[in-house]
């Protein structure tokens, strides 16, 4: 890579229920499992890559913004509807600003995860 710049690979997580995990993005965000075993799962959707890392219970930080991860949905509702029955819990209530809708919910280990909706 002589010359070039740096390239993104994927946004790494966490997690105490790999397989779980990748069900809540695979199924609340339609992204694409291309692996997912107990102890690591890799997700896309479009250019963007997701990966899943098992840790034991006590090693995730619970409650607190490991990271945080943003995503534009076509209808917020939906996907806000989507998350929680896969057990996320909605951080406060879905925001109508003037360029969209913005919403945030804590996934099953306590990430964070953004959704907008264009206007």
């Amino acid at each position: 890579m002589a010359g070039g710049s740096a390239t993104f690979r994927w946004i790494l997580q966490m997690h105490k229920d790999v397989p779980k995990a990748a069900k809540f993005y695979s199924e609340g965000l339609d992204f694409t499992i291309n692996v997912c075993t107990l102890r690591w799962a890799e997700l896309q959707s479009g250019p963007l890559k997701l990966a899943l890392l098992h840790s034991p219970r006590d090693k995730v930080i619970e409650n607190e913004y490991s990271s945080l991860l943003s995503f534009t949905v076509p209808d917020i509702n939906n996907s806000v509807t989507k998350l929680m029955a896969l057990g996320a819990e909605l951080d406060g209530p879905i925001k109508y600003e003037i360029y969209g809708k913005v919403a945030a919910v804590r996934c099953i280990d306590g990430h964070m995860v953004g959704l907008y909706e264009p206007v």
